[in-house]
């Protein structure tokens, strides 16, 4: 379908899409027309809304539990998906973990979990998907970070599993050429309305040259540009932060 709905008879898959940037993109993605699978692993509550939600959009969509860490749930995941809805064309690699950790502090434990989710994952998920993503001519999104780009001392991990994450998007999209398209969506401060980081969020905005933290949805809209951009377009990672990274 052309117009209000570029997404119209596709099939997407969204890691970690019950809740946060996750939930944004998937409704962004149904709304375009896409029937959406979402994944969750402990938040079944938040799944179960967000799927009325897309529901309520008029599209299909299911809601499957999945480890993206664990090969045997990713590929259990991905089946269900393609059998339920049809295939895959578009796959949004979401789900990731974060957490602040002086570095002196960093345990072996929390550096290999934080990599086992946030780039095993997207790489697990893509490998699997790729048999249903070539078939459609289809588009792989992760979702990376400024963090991946800029260091934070109390984020060693972290940033350093994004920084990955950016070059397994590059590889992947060589790897995956020319049948996929491969593309990676990397937000900066994103303000999610959570009382906790207001005044953290605040003191960002007015570091920001645009003046203002991100949105979901700012998030979810890059998303929807790699999901519908011209499948020449791969291998590339979009800062979604308002120039802070520059």
């Amino acid at each position: 379908m052309i117009g209000s709905k570029p997404l119209g008879g596709k099939v997407a898959l969204v890691t970690g899409g019950a809740k946060r940037l996750g939930r944004a993109s998937a409704l962004e993605l149904a709304k375009a027309g896409a029937d959406v699978a979402i994944t969750f692993l402990r938040s079944a509550k938040d799944a179960s809304r967000t799927l009325q939600e897309l529901q309520n959009t008029g599209v299909r969509a299911v809601a499957i539990r999945c480890d993206v860490t664990d090969p045997t749930s990713v590929q259990a995941c991905v089946k269900h998906t393609a059998r339920s809805l049809g295939g895959i064309d578009i796959l949004v690699n979401n789900a990731g973990a974060y957490e602040t950790v002086p570095f002196a502090d960093l345990t072996v434990n929390q550096w290999d979990s934080i990599f086992a989710v946030n780039v095993r994952g997207p790489f697990l998920l893509a490998q699997k998907a790729a048999i249903y993503l070539r078939r459609k001519h289809g588009r792989v999104v992760n979702l990376g970070s400024l963090g991946g780009l800029r260091a934070w001392p109390t984020h060693a991990h972290y940033c350093s599993s994004k920084a990955a994450l950016h070059m397994l998007n590059k590889a992947m999209a060589k790897a995956l050429a020319p049948n996929i398209s491969v593309n990676c969506v990397a937000p900066g401060m994103i303000d999610l309305g959570e009382k906790s980081a207001h005044l953290f969020m605040t003191r960002m905005a007015k570091q920001t040259p645009m003046q203002r933290n991100g949105t979901g949805d700012d998030v979810a809209s890059a998303v929807l540009f790699f999901a519908t951009a011209p499948a020449f377009i791969t291998g590339q990672v979009l800062y979604v932060d308002g120039g802070l990274g520059l």
